[in-house]
């Protein structure tokens, strides 16, 4: 059981040897603030435990936050009829280790460049930097989630690719920093369980109920 993600440890590795030379040197006030550093670096990248919800009509948050868009689109260039649009910000001091929304297939990971305007804004999911993936639930819905990043965001990472398969709340990528997420699917029959404002935590946190879909 992961409880820093990976991502951390080369900023940790750095940290903890400057520290423990501070120590040799007898800098105890450097050693104070490479231990600081350490701890905040830690804490940033922790990866806690989460309990997954087993509901399989339940379409799950994909990250912690706070909702800042609730949207009924009448179309989707990757969806075939209406679709609604959920976004959540996180803020540096949420854990950003982001979730699988449903159990499926992974069908496409694919990243796209662009700016750094604060991920809070609306126009930041259209002209920020992004990774993009699209999954397929066991009964066949398509979802789509979108990892965006933000003012401090540097880089998004995928731990997942293309064909691999995944259960609802398993860990699918990080966001280094401040940042938003995305995630659309279709609106025929869903019902949507959280208001702009709501805070939602990765892996636990019902965004939605789609009907199953009978084979």
């Amino acid at each position: 059981m992961r409880k820093i993600a990976p991502e951390a440890f080369p900023f940790l590795l750095p940290l903890a040897g400057l520290a423990g030379l501070s120590v040799l040197l007898r800098r105890p006030r450097m050693a104070l603030v490479a231990g600081g550093l350490s701890g905040a670096v830690s804490w940033f990248f922790r990866d806690p435990h989460r309990e997954p919800v087993l509901d399989r009509e339940a379409l799950v948050s994909p990250a912690d936050g706070v909702v800042v868009t609730v949207r009924y689109l009448t179309e989707h260039e990757d969806f075939e009829g209406p679709v609604f649009r959920v976004g959540i910000f996180m803020r540096i001091f949420d854990v950003h280790v982001n979730r699988a929304p449903v159990s499926g297939r992974v069908l496409k990971v694919a990243e796209a460049r662009g700016e750094k305007l604060p991920a809070q804004r609306e126009e930041a999911f259209r002209r920020n930097e992004k990774r993009f993936y699209w999954f397929e639930r066991d009964d066949g819905v398509p979802v789509l989630m979108v990892q965006v990043a933000g003012l401090l965001a540097r880089r998004t990472v995928s731990y997942v690719r293309p064909g691999d398969e995944v259960l609802v709340g398993d860990r699918v990528g990080i966001i280094k920093f401040g940042s938003r997420v995305e995630v659309f699917f279709p609106a025929e029959g869903a019902r949507i369980l959280v208001r702009e404002g709501h805070r939602v935590r990765a892996g636990e946190t019902p965004l939605a109920l789609i009907p199953w879909r009978n084979p």
